[in-house]
């Protein structure tokens, strides 16, 4: 419904202050649908949010969480406030930057999210050597760290120095913390990893920290990625 997270709306719950189609709810697990169970917080009727969608260039050192027990820096520190409730659309480690997707479209996160979209997203990835046909064809090969096949959909060299490279990599698919774990198991140190784009959507000029909606096209462009993915 847009209203808060799925963690807040448990605590809500084992605090006895929603209840539904008139009885209080213990079970964060209990099913509903809307319409016609009513849902109520506090007394008051829930009414479906505004579906909001965002896009943020995540600084590096940010945390993808609403609170951290570390008192470490959050996304959420960049919005301001007024708008509704709005939740990270999947995640970017702390060390990483670039694309990120907020919404209170639960449905349409689960969807961007789901492993079986395999919409593409492009990483722009700068590591501590200059990289070789032979590293590429590895990156291209993919490898299996931890019991996980962890491999891209295609990867180039975008530039070089004297002693590193940036590399731009495709994956069609979300695995925790992919690139950092494959290349680390090759040997390779990432120095920098930058989200350029989700689909057709890019991050552009986007400054560092700032959030702007989505506009009306490109939201378009996302939902028929999805639905010619589903659809292949």
């Amino acid at each position: 419904m847009g209203y808060c997270s799925r963690s807040q709306a448990a605590a809500l719950i084992r605090e006895k202050r929603v209840t539904l189609n008139g009885r209080v709810v213990r079970d964060p697990e209990a099913p509903a649908c809307t319409p016609p169970d009513r849902i109520n917080i506090d007394g008051a009727l829930l009414q479906k949010s505004t579906s909001v969608y965002l896009m943020m260039n995540k600084p590096r050192g940010v945390v993808t969480t609403a609170s951290d027990e570390k008192g470490r820096e959050t996304v959420y520190d960049f919005l301001d406030g007024e708008g509704p409730w709005v939740a990270p659309v999947g995640r970017l480690d702390k060390a990483s930057e670039g694309l990120l997707l907020l919404t209170n479209d639960s449905e349409w996160a689960a969807r961007i999210t789901d492993p079986d979209s395999h919409l593409d997203k492009t990483y722009h990835v700068q590591v501590d050597c200059v990289a070789s046909p032979e590293l590429l064809a590895r990156v291209e090969e993919g490898c299996v760290v931890g019991g996980d096949l962890l491999r891209v959909k295609r990867v180039r060299p975008l530039r070089h120095g004297a002693k590193n490279s940036w590399l731009e990599i495709v994956l069609d698919e979300g695995k925790n913390r992919q690139i950092r774990r494959m290349l680390e198991a090759l040997d390779v140190r990432v120095l920098r990893l930058v989200r350029v784009s989700i689909g057709l959507l890019q991050l552009g000029d986007l400054p560092k920290g700032e959030v702007r909606a989505l506009k009306a096209q490109e939201k378009r462009r996302i939902d028929l990625a999805l639905k010619h993915r589903s659809q292949s």
